[in-house]
């Protein structure tokens, strides 16, 4: 079976034969992604600012990045800003032989979309405006939204006419949550974002496409909002933070979970059997025994503090135990690693 076959059995719940796998860091993955380039007559050009013209800077502290000049803090000048064409070939012109590559591979083929909604609304005007404008200017607001949501739609439709039936899914990043709670209702989110998120993976469905969400945070109840809204696969990487039996009791078997041993307390630890209570956990409380659970990764140790590159492959193994027991195969043997200092 190949590795899309796999990744397709474990999100629709029909009995993988062993538990999927993303961890490009250990040689492994069972997906991969299909390039986009940035359309040209974008504000990319320049360095250091995205295709939507926000302008993005580093802290002290390793890690992405974060947006420190945004275009639309005056919401006024939205009519004027330039968006991404996502109409041009141009924006195409790798992903074809990128397909190609993928097919042969037997690998799933994902697109992406990075800040799909909520996070390029505040990229765009800033957080503490976007906030403050959902309760007090809502027309401005809806207005921003419903720009990007059109535009992402497009994108979508773009991508999936050029190369119809050959992109599997769409993973998307919109952070919700902090380590509290979400930073807004859930009735404000239902009301305001839902109709717009059901626009966007709506039209991956109807590419025949599945739907992936990364949220970070404590969104316990948005993933009810995602399930309703049509995600097939939401990507949480703090389980701890979220809580792992409490969200098991509530989502097991109706949403396929993307996750790994918690990136804040688990990984940075660098404690073998803190990893392997994480693997019990998530096997037992989020994985079926149909399906559900894709062991994923944090592709940047440095950022989440994890000093002994050693303990992704005490993960693998201790998933690869939960993959035997659950589906009657272990995960495939990895690569021999890079040679380098030796583990304490």
């Amino acid at each position: 079976m190949t590795s899309r076959e796999i990744v397709k059995r474990a999100i629709s719940f029909a009995t993988p034969p062993r538990l999927p796998v993303l961890i490009g860091e250990l040689g492994m993955c069972d997906t991969a992604y299909v390039p986009r380039l940035k359309p040209p007559s974008s504000a990319a050009q320049e360095s250091g600012i995205d295709e939507w013209g926000c302008r993005w800077g580093h802290t002290d502290v390793k890690n992405m990045g974060q947006v420190v000049g945004h275009p639309l803090e005056d919401i006024r000048g939205l009519d004027r800003h330039p968006c991404p064409d996502y109409t041009d070939d141009c924006c195409y012109l790798d992903a074809g032989e990128a397909l190609d590559t993928i097919a042969a591979q037997g690998k799933y083929a994902l697109a992406g979309i990075f800040m799909v909604l909520f996070e390029r609304m505040h990229a765009l005007h800033g957080f503490e405006n976007t906030l403050v404008d959902l309760y007090e200017d809502r027309p401005a607001m809806e207005a921003l939204a419903d720009c990007i949501v059109e535009r992402h739609v497009t994108l979508v439709k773009e991508m999936t006419r050029r190369f119809p039936g050959r992109i599997d899914g769409w993973c998307m990043t919109d952070d919700w949550g902090t380590q509290q709670a979400a930073f807004i209702s859930i009735d404000r989110w239902m009301d305001f974002f839902f109709p717009r998120y059901k626009r966007i993976f709506d039209a991956m469905h109807e590419a025949g496409c599945d739907v992936w969400v990364h949220s970070c945070g404590k969104v316990n109840e948005i993933i009810e909002g995602y399930i309703q809204a049509g995600v097939n696969v939401v990507n949480l990487q703090q389980p701890r933070a979220l809580g792992i039996a409490e969200i098991g009791a509530r989502y097991r078997g109706r949403i396929c979970f993307e996750t790994l041993a918690d990136i804040q307390v688990t990984l940075p630890s660098g404690r073998r059997d803190r990893v392997e209570e994480d693997a019990e956990a998530l096997m037992t409380c989020w994985a079926t025994p149909e399906g559900g659970l894709l062991l994923s990764d944090y592709g940047d140790n440095e950022a989440i503090g994890v000093t002994d590159s050693g303990i992704k492959r005490d993960m693998y193994d201790a998933f690869s135990q939960w993959s035997q027991r659950l589906y009657g195969n272990p995960l495939p043997p990895l690569p021999a690693p890079a040679v380098g200092p030796a583990r304490e």
